[in-house]
């Protein structure tokens, strides 16, 4: 069966497969349907977890990975300033030049036609007194496209805010009020030209999204809350994004069975969704504080100890260095 035969048959079924339990997410559905008629295997996927430096990543090959979702430190906010500090960086543009070791790595593993996907924020901050934007996102772009990505359309992300009025400076007498910052940016860059296929390749037509998940994701504007920034096995506030941008991100950007990674993998929301969706992961993270909640979030002590119903998972590895 050729690709949009295949294609075809899959509409139809998905259709006759409506009355399924609602909890039966889309690609998932669509595996079944395939498993149904011996059209595929799910691939067994594996998962590496480092606790380490990602401006160095040689557990990774060249050119052996087909997407990258990240959200790194954001330089000039206080929450970071720790971490830089400890890295020698001081200013605005030793804290990027810190970050674009990172995004030449991410270059040099990426094949051709991959995609990078960084959530960055801008920053706010009062230095000697003067109260200044930082356009992190600008520095991002200016740094990858010199190592040789291209830049491609972003995505703003805005957050609901709990405080709609909420304003910075001088109330209500101009000038001097500033801009609500509500938005974050997740900028997207690939390497060389489009990614070429097989023909009918079914792994790809396996991994295709719905008429309402397109409309809703390939949109500029997203507007999704934030995810929770407390966790009780921590004593500092964390900074991770939600699970449906990771979602969204690797539908978009991957098929099943491709490899991700994420260079600052925090609570390892990467690794989950790429666990959930079938894609193999590798996940960098220099803090050994969150290796106890990245083990519980991705359940790896279920893993190890069997494989629940579905699950695509052949292996989980941690490595420190």
């Amino acid at each position: 069966m050729d690709g949009a035969t295949l294609h075809s048959e899959l509409d139809k079924k998905t259709r006759r497969s409506m009355k399924k339990p609602k909890s039966a997410t889309f690609p998932e559905r669509q595996l079944e349907i395939m498993l149904e008629g011996n059209e595929l295997e799910i691939p067994s996927t594996k998962h590496h977890l480092i606790v380490g430096d990602s401006r160095h990543m040689p557990e990774v090959a060249d050119s052996s990975v087909h997407l990258i979702v990240t959200s790194p430190p954001y330089p000039m906010i206080e929450l970071w300033d720790d971490l830089f500090e400890t890295m020698g960086c001081f200013d605005f543009n030793a804290m990027h030049s810190f970050l674009a070791t990172t995004w030449k790595e991410c270059y040099r593993i990426l094949i051709d036609g991959g995609i990078a996907c960084i959530n960055i924020g801008d920053a706010l901050r009062k230095i000697d007194g003067n109260f200044q934007l930082f356009p992190n996102h600008v520095k991002v772009i200016e740094n990858c496209e010199a190592i040789g990505f291209t830049s491609l359309p972003y995505i703003l992300w805005k957050k609901p805010t709990k405080r709609p009025n909420a304003f910075l400076g001088s109330g209500f007498l101009p000038p001097n009020a500033y801009i609500t910052q509500d938005c974050e940016f997740i900028l997207i860059f690939r390497k060389g030209s489009s990614r070429p296929f097989p023909p009918k390749d079914l792994y790809r037509y396996a991994s295709s999204y719905t008429l309402d998940e397109r409309n809703a994701w390939f949109t500029q504007i997203w507007q999704l809350p934030g995810a929770r920034q407390e966790n009780p096995q921590l004593s500092r506030r964390i900074a991770a994004f939600p699970e449906e941008i990771a979602y969204r991100l690797i539908r978009m950007f991957s098929v099943i069975g491709d490899t991700i990674v994420d260079p600052f993998l925090g609570t390892g929301t990467t690794m989950k969704v790429a666990m959930k969706t079938h894609r193999n992961c590798y996940g960098y993270e220099i803090d050994a504080q969150l290796i106890p909640t990245i083990k519980e979030r991705v359940g790896f002590e279920e893993t190890r100890k069997s494989r629940k119903h579905g699950s695509s998972v052949k292996s989980f590895n941690i490595t420190k260095r």
